[in-house]
């Protein structure tokens, strides 16, 4: 039976993965398709394309789009987009810049609770990819200010911490919008991470086209709860481990995985099939 992973970062994001090691470790675990969704980057698409077609391995063109509600970030997944397309490559140029600047800023705010890092070693830690918190969560703990990784976002840096920066100037529906215009399948990325389950429908009827219901930070009971919402809303069903290659530890592609089938709907969905 064919399996997919369908939410894999890499070294283009906050991935410790090249794009070819990503699809190497998609034919190592047997995964025969796998979305590569970088935070706001498209870059390491082309790449692994190539790659992927040399090994055998399928791949969904893909993008996770961050965008805010209430002082929260939501992502968005897109699939089968057309990452050449002029008025997502826009968007992405407008998100980088932000991420750069929201970086200093919250640089500026650990210095008021006496945690003291360089720009600079965030964006060598994040290198020519999307930088994000997690790179600067790493600067965190490599200063020795925290325990493990994670701590930074628990005591600093996580959505409501006294140093995280809400910056993003895109709506959900917005970025909806973006996907949509590039030719893609929107998806709301980890429900079960960010809640607020109440705006489901709103973002349904600015035109989200599914629900990634299976994810490595969904508890059974939660991918269950989407599921039944999916089912309600007429909604695609995706899924997907979230893989950072070790940027979070743990090697997690292949421990979320869905059946070929839901690809086959999200292909159909996209006008592929």
């Amino acid at each position: 039976m064919k399996k997919a992973d369908l939410h894999i970062h890499t070294s283009f994001s906050d991935g410790t993965f090249s794009p070819q090691e990503v699809i190497a470790q998609a034919k190592k675990h047997r995964i025969d398709c796998v979305a590569i969704c970088d935070h706001d980057c498209v870059d390491a698409l082309e790449l692994a394309t190539d790659f992927a077609e040399k090994e055998g391995v399928e791949l969904i063109p893909g993008i996770e789009l961050t965008a805010e509600k209430d002082d929260n970030e939501v992502h968005i997944l897109g699939y089968y987009i057309d990452w050449k397309n002029k008025i997502l490559l826009k968007a992405i140029e407008e998100m980088q810049k932000i991420r750069i600047e929201r970086i200093y800023d919250m640089i500026e705010k650990l210095k008021k609770v006496n945690v003291y890092i360089k720009p600079e070693e965030v964006f060598q830690i994040s290198g020519k990819g999307s930088v994000g918190r997690l790179h600067l969560a790493y600067a965190i703990y490599n200063s020795g200010y925290t325990k493990y990784v994670k701590e930074a976002f628990k005591l600093y840096i996580g959505d409501g911490k006294s140093c995280y920066v809400n910056k993003f100037n895109f709506s959900p529906n917005e970025v909806i919008d973006i996907v949509l215009k590039s030719g893609g399948i929107p998806v709301l990325a980890h429900p079960g991470v960010m809640g607020r389950d109440e705006f489901i429908s709103e973002y349904a009827e600015g035109g989200l086209r599914g629900i990634e219901v299976y994810h490595s930070d969904h508890s059974p009971k939660a991918s269950e709860h989407y599921l039944e919402i999916a089912k309600k809303m007429n909604l695609l069903v995706t899924g997907g481990s979230d893989c950072h290659g070790l940027g979070k530890q743990n090697v997690l592609m292949g421990t979320v995985t869905i059946d070929y089938s839901l690809v086959e709907e999200l292909k159909k969905a996209a006008g592929r099939l």
